[in-house]
């Protein structure tokens, strides 16, 4: 376990570092996260600074803003270009206290709680009854203050009209177009890999009190684990997929956790201090086996995906790119966990968007904590 010594020396020097930076929020961000911010969405190393410590602030306000918002409350995201927390709210007269959390706020059509009604619905009628496999997935949007339904090019058929008009019965309804996603697990060859039944290699995601969390496509409850040096390290306690893809692996072996998030020699690892949910907008970071640190942007929370082998629910969406074996790896902004790499489309060479799992989702369900420095 040389190797994982290593790592925690390396924790340990970036924990004492941050320490000292305490009182400045954005400064914890490891050098290496900010060349990586820099190169994936266009930042000065000051822009990428500023905007961590933007997106923190709107992090911790959007709580306080949705209360305020009461019952006109139209969804919440981040806007790069403000660099505050932007709030919908479709009562004016509600404004004034949102705005004294720190928001801004712009006109909503419908309620957050009207959208989530309606994906409600149609995720609903799609356990019911599959959705076809041409439908990429759908979500609610509260910019545009619709349900969005992604088909694959060229989707057409009874089946689709049949599902686009449950869509409609919900409330209104945005098509968009865009390729199926794909899980991104892969054969043997919060990123470090582990290899499960001798014969699948997926990622890491975060250390928790006994074990780490990971996807659930990657292995089933029961199943045998060793990690990157091919010594026994544990067994699936828990997974489910689909549906949800998550997974919660314990550990044993002589193997133990830390809340780091590898840099892989790119940039500089990652020391873990919490949970709090990015709004749509912030900036997010991935790291994995295969493709190991990329950067881009939150483009929604709460979606249904339509994977082959059935839908996955309450996904949140990103630009950041992933490749096969980075399934269940590290996806966090700034020094916040924010979920697991679930599936997508396209690769690190081409570009592609990625879907992950919640972390507090999982935590919640198995009951569990994570190991933060």
């Amino acid at each position: 376990m040389r190797r994982r010594i290593a790592l925690s020396l390396t924790g340990a020097a970036a924990l004492a570092l941050s320490l000292a930076a305490v009182a400045a929020p954005a400064a914890q961000a490891s050098p290496g996260l900010i060349a990586a911010m820099q190169r994936d969405l266009g930042l000065s190393a000051g822009q990428a600074q500023t905007r961590l410590r933007q997106e923190l602030s709107a992090s911790q306000q959007m709580p306080a803003a949705q209360q305020a918002a009461g019952a006109a409350f139209g969804g919440a995201w981040f806007d790069p270009a403000r660099g505050k927390l932007v709030v919908g709210v479709t009562d004016p007269a509600v404004a004034d206290a949102v705005h004294r959390t720190g928001a801004d706020t712009v006109p909503a059509r419908v309620t957050a709680a009207s959208l989530d009604a309606a994906k409600t619905a149609l995720d609903t009628a799609a356990k019911a009854k599959r959705a076809p496999a041409s439908v990429s997935g759908w979500h609610a949007d509260p910019r545009t203050g619709s349900l969005v339904v992604t088909l694959q090019p060229g989707a057409h058929g009874a089946d689709v009209d049949a599902f686009l008009a449950r869509a409609r019965e919900t409330g209104p309804v945005t098509l968009a177009t865009g390729p199926r996603p794909q899980t991104f697990s892969a054969g043997t060859v919060g990123g470090d890999p582990y290899y499960i039944n001798g014969n699948t290699r997926c990622s890491i995601g975060f250390s928790v009190h006994g074990g780490f969390v990971s996807a659930g496509h990657c292995g089933s409850k029961g199943s045998s684990v060793v990690g990157w040096d091919n010594s026994a390290m544990g067994t699936f306690a828990g997974s489910s997929f689909p549906g949800n893809d998550y997974s919660y692996i314990t550990i044993g072996n002589g193997w133990w956790t830390a809340p780091v998030v590898l840099g892989w020699g790119t940039v500089s690892d990652v020391i873990v201090r919490g949970s709090a949910v990015a709004p749509a907008g912030s900036s997010i970071c991935r790291s994995g086996s295969t493709s190991h640190w990329h950067c881009g942007t939150v483009l929604g929370l709460n979606e249904t995906i339509n994977y082959a082998q059935g839908a996955v629910y309450e996904a949140t969406h990103t630009n950041a790119c992933a490749e096969p074996g980075d399934s269940g790896g590290s996806f966090i902004t700034g020094d916040q966990a924010q979920g697991v790499t679930s599936g997508g489309f396209g690769n690190c060479s081409s570009g592609g968007e990625i879907w992950f799992q919640p972390v507090n989702e999982i935590l919640q369900t198995y009951g569990l904590s994570l190991v933060t420095g």
